[in-house]
């Protein structure tokens, strides 16, 4: 399969765990992929890997905090490709806490990596995505889960995510650019982290998933993002997808 042949997409956070998966998969279905990071060396081994595979990559800097490194990303990725199709934001700081606990300095890097982030890449972004682009956003179940005891801060980032999908989605659809999240239940180190420092609360939370097993990045959460860029989703935007095996239950 091969129906994002031709477009060209940016994917922030693809060092490791989602954020590689997603752009692995965009990379096999024929999209060229800037893959964005902080952590240099992390992005150029992705990168590596997709033109292992065939595909085409670049690796670029970024810290999606700052807005002048944002904008510098952006042109950067449009000189080297010419243009821009797909737009996933991935990268985000995460601190997990109860909300007496969460210190200004944390709850702030959280805000400015998610949303912030999110909000400044979609706006820098838009010009190139007219006629055509699409923007895929990273919520988490952590937003509408019945008790986001101790994950407040980014519970609230990543619905913020959302509202803003949402909103960009009604906004922009009339410049041709559609815009949807997924909410993505994949292995990745983030999780493994949390399996280890907390084993019975995952084992609690993994059999409250129906099938049984986390999401792979590239062949579960990617293949979702490959198909709500692909001309197949043409008539979706502003939806939030839960990939998780049926964890989540939307309203």
């Amino acid at each position: 399969m091969a129906e994002l042949t031709g477009r060209i997409a940016l994917v922030t956070g693809a060092g490791q765990g989602v954020g590689r998966g997603i752009a692995l998969a965009l990379a096999s279905r024929g999209a060229a992929v800037a893959l964005a990071g902080r952590t240099v060396g992390k992005v150029e081994a992705v990168a590596d890997e997709i033109r292992s595979r065939a595909g085409e990559a670049h690796a670029f800097s970024c810290d999606v905090t700052d807005p002048d490194s944002i904008a510098a990303l952006v042109g950067a990725v449009v000189d080297e490709f010419g243009g821009l199709s797909i737009l996933v934001n991935n990268a985000q700081t995460t601190v997990n806490g109860a909300l007496l606990d969460v210190s200004e300095d944390e709850y702030g890097a959280v805000m400015d990596s998610g949303p912030r982030a999110t909000w400044r890449l979609m706006r820098t972004c838009h010009p190139h995505l007219k006629g055509g682009g699409t923007i895929v956003n990273l919520g988490s179940a952590a937003g509408v889960r019945w008790d986001p005891s101790g994950y407040g801060v980014y519970a609230a980032a990543k619905e913020g995510i959302r509202s803003l999908t949402r909103a960009a989605a009604c906004e922009w659809a009339r410049d041709g650019i559609r815009v949807n999240a997924v909410l993505p239940l994949a292995s990745s180190p983030a999780l493994e982290q949390w399996s280890q420092e907390r084993p019975d609360e995952a084992g609690d939370y993994l059999r409250t998933v129906p099938l049984g097993r986390f999401g792979d990045p590239e062949d579960d959460i990617g293949a979702a993002v490959v198909f709500l860029c692909g001309d197949d989703s043409r008539f979706i935007t502003g939806h939030s997808l839960p990939v998780d095996g049926g964890q989540v239950l939307m309203r």
